[in-house]
């Protein structure tokens, strides 16, 4: 598949070719609002103020860490991580397990990464490259820090997606986190657009999914705690193929509106 010029011009990095770099306050990511995604923020709305009303406390700490683990499990499989909920809870509870050193890893890095998810701002890039740096410890040569090279996303042995030129990419970052800090947007949706945008940007070198789901679910907790608890990845990775096509569609549309409408699908199901 060709790369999408419009994309990238929407994403203001034609913009910047002709104009240089540094922050620019009109930059807004391009997506619509549909019926279906007012509808669905409604839904989703009404389903979190039932939950956070009947949350019994009894019950809370032994349901968030199930989900915390439904979490990681699901997140990290998403990436071609193998390990079962069984596994990661022993890991979680400091067993030694049978299984590849790079999963292992994998799994230990995200626990991290959650336990610390309360103690970051999303719009601060300096809470982005920490928390990658967390993730992809022992798992890359720099982690937390941006790529110097071009990437692209394979299928087999196609290029579906090429990301912007690194020099590129911490402008875009800037322009992005500037946006999330100061759109009127409901979280429900600038969690959604924002995933969308990042994973288009492919800012590291790799982990750009499992942050990209990270991000979301802060953006989502910093509006409602109990989305620190609620298992989206899990569902996400149920429905990986759609999940794919989701972000392909929204390529192709040049806005994202296609994955805002499926992550919401996502988040709803996850919270019933």
């Amino acid at each position: 598949m060709k790369i999408n010029r419009k994309k990238l011009a929407s994403s203001g990095e034609i913009r910047r070719r002709k104009g240089g770099g540094g922050m620019s306050d009109n930059y807004s990511p391009p997506f619509k609002i549909t019926p279906e995604i007012i509808s669905l923020v409604a839904e989703i709305s009404r389903m979190i103020g039932r939950l956070s009303a009947l949350e019994d406390a009894s019950k809370t700490i032994r349901l968030r860490r199930i989900n915390r683990i439904r979490t990681i499990q699901g997140s990290l499989a998403i990436e071609g991580n193998t390990l079962s909920v069984e596994q990661i809870t022993a890991i979680l509870e400091g067993k030694r397990i049978i299984a590849p050193p790079r999963e292992i890893q994998e799994v230990r890095n995200d626990i991290k990464a959650y336990d610390k998810l309360e103690q970051w701002e999303p719009h601060l890039k300096e809470a982005l490259l920490d928390a990658h740096g967390l993730l992809m410890a022992g798992l890359l040569d720099s982690p937390g820090k941006f790529r110097i090279g071009g990437v692209g996303v394979m299928a087999g042995q196609a290029v579906i997606h090429m990301a912007p030129p690194a020099d590129r990419v911490p402008y875009l970052i800037n322009d992005l986190l500037h946006w999330l800090k100061t759109t009127n947007q409901h979280p429900l949706i600038a969690g959604s657009v924002f995933h969308y945008e990042f994973g288009f940007m492919h800012p590291f070198e790799d982990g750009n999914g499992r942050m990209g789901r990270l991000w979301q679910t802060l953006i989502l907790f910093k509006w409602v705690s109990l989305f620190a608890h609620i298992p989206v990845e899990s569902l996400v990775y149920e429905h990986q193929a759609e999940y794919y096509a989701a972000l392909n569609k929204s390529t192709e549309n040049a806005e994202s509106s296609v994955f805002i409408e499926f992550m919401l699908s996502m988040i709803l199901n996850a919270a019933r």
